[in-house]
């Protein structure tokens, strides 16, 4: 069964729904790159989505090992390349509850690193992510 649907509505901007929910999202193309840019450009999406997934299972294993880190939150920079124009690095500030021990931190940044789509993403991706303990 598929997972998405998408459909290019014109001007450079496309539709994407989630066939199981029923949530949709937009996508524009970048400015610098003959769009709009009045939604996440599909690049934004791939970079966000890494902060996304490093939350969702960091969220997953601190049920596990009693790490409470609601609202935690990360800031995602997306830096493109050209020839060929591609994601040449992403960085990421996690800023998680400064409660959270010692032993249950580096549980959760290890989880975080090995999330899924920190390996999907290509190896030439320069990936920066900062852990700050603050909330």
């Amino acid at each position: 069964m598929a997972t998405s649907k998408v459909t290019y509505t014109g001007k450079l901007r496309t539709t994407n729904e989630h066939l199981r929910s029923g949530a949709v999202f937009v996508t524009d193309a970048p400015i610098d790159n003959n769009g709009l840019g009045e939604a996440f450009s599909p690049t934004d999406t791939v970079a966000t989505g890494l902060a996304s997934c490093m939350l969702t299972v960091m969220g997953i294993k601190s049920r596990t090992i009693n790490a409470n880190i609601e609202n935690a939150t990360a800031e995602v920079t997306k830096h493109m390349g050209t020839n060929p124009r591609r994601i040449t690095k992403i960085e990421v500030v996690l800023s998680l509850p400064a409660d959270v021990e010692e032993k249950e931190r580096k549980i959760l940044k290890n989880t975080a690193m090995t999330c899924p789509v920190h390996h999907s993403l290509h190896p030439d991706i320069e990936k920066i992510i900062t852990f700050n303990w603050v909330l």
